[in-house]
């Protein structure tokens, strides 16, 4: 029986099968068996498709992936909110390679990518959208692109994103796995923990450990669980967009209002946009921004004015010590100590050290040793 065959099979058994106590170690080994099935399905698509697929080089401070079906306008706001000259048509699969252009916002550039329309069944190879998808998996920030007349269709969007592995959202599950030399397959779970541990043993077992120590700080199902276990996951957050927003009269408003609800979308989350007649861009450019936890860090020479024409753009967190990183030669070796003015300081030309956070904004002066 092939791969595929035996997916089905398992698929089905899995659908077929009532969840309960009784039954969860058992759905947890076939969701566990499924899960390396399907690995081992795209590894070998993979190897026989012979294809180059999709390359484009990250540039900027970070990069943003449009995921969207066909003809949801990717192009047309791609053209609009950035420098990029992508083709613009009316009909489905305009965009037949990846297009990149720049977002210069607050002083950074965020290079964003329109990438070939999906269509279902991309995970599994369909409209070489497993090479699509291999992009966003590269990407900071996965920006989903729907139509007000087809919001139905972000259930199948994100199916086919789970379907390669992207996790939008969420944080990596706090699982960890230690192998060891013998003593079987041992758990260890925070106290309010839903799963049987023997369940737990049976989905680590059909991951091919015999004798390992299982950690787990979060209470989880079966799904994350799997997630924690494998490795080839990535968790990437995500913005909604609807476009073509200035064809919804208010009427139809209602309606896409409900059918985000529907979806589980907060509709006060979404971002409401044409890219045709240039609405709701700027609020977008200020929510990629936010998403992101872009920094402005001015840098300022010890008796010179600060540069706020050139900031430094660094992520939420970033310390004294990441910016010299970030700087490179030999800052790292010289440093004796920073002067910080802006939000992060508790009063102008405060003196910190390596560990200290910054904030956006701030000005920062480096004293060096000669």
């Amino acid at each position: 029986m092939g791969l595929e065959e035996q997916i089905e099979d398992i698929e089905r058994e899995i659908a077929e099968t009532p969840y309960n106590k009784a039954s969860e170690q058992h759905i947890g080994r076939l969701k566990s068996r499924l899960a390396e099935l399907r690995e081992r399905l795209e590894t070998r698509q993979t190897g026989d498709s012979g294809g180059e697929g999709y390359h484009v080089a990250k540039s900027g401070d970070a990069t943003v992936a449009m995921v969207g079906f066909p003809s949801v306008g990717k192009s047309t706001l791609l053209n609009a909110v950035t420098n990029a000259e992508s083709e613009v048509g009316a009909y489905d699969f305009t965009t037949l390679e990846v297009n990149p252009g720049m977002i210069e916002h607050r002083g950074a550039q965020i290079q964003l990518l329109d990438v070939p329309g999906l269509i279902q069944g991309a995970a599994g190879g369909r409209g070489r959208g497993r090479e699509v998808l291999s992009m966003v998996r590269a990407a900071d920030l996965i920006m989903i692109v729907l139509d007000p007349f087809e919001i139905e269709r972000y259930h199948d969007l994100i199916q086919e994103l789970r379907s390669n592995q992207i996790r939008i959202d969420v944080d990596p599950p706090r699982v960890s796995v230690t192998p060891k030399g013998k003593g079987g397959i041992s758990v260890t779970t925070v106290s309010n923990f839903d799963l049987d541990e023997d369940t737990v043993a049976e989905v680590v077992r059909e991951q091919g450990f015999v004798n390992a120590d299982i950690h787990i700080a979060e209470n989880l199902d079966i799904d994350r669980l799997i997630d924690g276990i494998m490795d080839n996951r990535v968790y990437i957050p995500s913005i909604t967009v609807v476009n073509k927003i200035d064809t919804v009269d208010d009427t139809s408003m209602q309606s896409v209002t409900s059918e985000l609800q529907e979806e589980g979308i907060d509709p006060d989350e979404v971002i409401f946009v044409s890219g045709e007649q240039d609405i709701g861009l700027e609020e977008l450019k200020d929510r990629i921004w936010d998403k992101l936890s872009l920094r402005r860090i001015y840098m300022k020479k010890p008796g010179e004015s600060p540069d706020f024409d050139e900031p430094l753009i660094v992520r939420d967190g970033t310390t004294i010590g990441d910016v010299l990183g970030r700087l490179g030669g030999d800052f790292e070796q010289r440093f004796r100590y920073a002067r910080v003015t802006g939000p992060s300081a508790s009063h102008d030309e405060q003196r910190v050290g390596l560990d200290h956070h910054l904030a956006d904004e701030d000005i920062l002066t480096l004293t060096l040793r000669r």
